[in-house]
């Protein structure tokens, strides 16, 4: 078995032939995690895991879809919520397949164009992400983080707030540092992989990341419909092409392709508590 920890089958791109994707899941023995990042999506992440088997859904406000009126955003068409609303999240995980809170996070791609906006833009994020680990820390789940240049003010944020500080969540999609990675394992949290390590990126050495990242602290993950692989024809992304991340974190770390497969399939079940589909 394979599990695809962080995708968006939720999303309105796989309107037209979800079941037909889900169907290639199940034929290939590849589970899922879909990922929401407003109610819209975390809703339908839920549904699909209700419906179907190897399905498992993550709810959360993802940090873009926060409606700042400091920036603007394409984040799956813009579907952006003025607020949290603590209790109707909260009711979406009544549902025994909802096994994380997330994308949650800090997002500092877009920024506004003066600094003080700036300031305000960061200071609503980490509001937001203080009432969302508030919410993850009352239902003992685990969380999915979602950061981009953001590594040295999420770091911080978590260590200023203990209160609400998980002890178990996965950082998604990871593109940091090497110091940045150490916090993050000092923390405990599992760093997840995707097909972003193909590209390159200015000041990262993706396979030193995953030399120092430890195998037993690893997830695999699409992003999908996102970060399709290079060895993918189509343009979309699909969690069956997760297969060509661990064939990546094989060959770094000279190892076998179903060694990496197996343990980073009981990473899975272990951070998200997943016993059976």
């Amino acid at each position: 078995m394979i599990i695809d920890t962080h995708a968006h089958l939720n999303f309105d791109v796989f309107d037209k032939d979800r079941e037909k994707i889900i169907e290639k899941c199940h034929k290939n023995k590849v589970w899922v995690v879909n990922v929401g990042i407003n109610f819209e999506t975390s809703k339908k992440a839920v549904e699909i895991a209700e419906r179907y088997k190897g399905m498992f859904a993550s709810i959360g406000l993802h940090p873009l879809n926060l409606d700042t009126g400091l920036v603007k955003t394409k984040n799956e068409k813009e579907r952006l919520e003025k607020t949290f609303d603590y209790q109707k999240y909260k009711k979406l995980t009544k549902n025994p397949k909802v096994i994380a809170i997330g994308e949650i996070g800090l997002d500092y791609y877009l920024k506004p164009k003066t600094k003080r906006r700036r300031e305000i833009f960061k200071t609503k994020q980490k509001k937001l992400l203080f009432e969302e680990l508030k919410l993850a820390k009352k239902l003992n789940l685990p969380v999915i983080f979602h950061c981009r240049m953001a590594h040295l003010d999420l770091i911080q944020f978590l260590k200023e707030n203990k209160e609400v500080c998980p002890k178990k969540a996965v950082l998604h999609s990871f593109v940091g540092k090497i110091e940045e990675l150490k916090e993050y394992l000092n923390f405990g949290y599992n760093i997840g992989f995707n097909g972003i390590i193909f590209k390159k990126i200015e000041g990262i050495d993706f396979e030193k990341i995953i030399k120092v990242a430890p195998l037993e602290k690893i997830l695999v993950e699409t992003d999908a419909p996102y970060l399709t692989p290079p060895q993918v024809k189509e343009k979309r992304n699909e969690p069956i092409f997760v297969k060509y991340i661990i064939k990546r974190i094989a060959d770094i770390k000279n190892l076998e392709f179903e060694k990496v497969a197996e343990i980073t399939f009981e990473n899975a079940k272990k951070l998200f508590k997943i016993e059976n589909s």
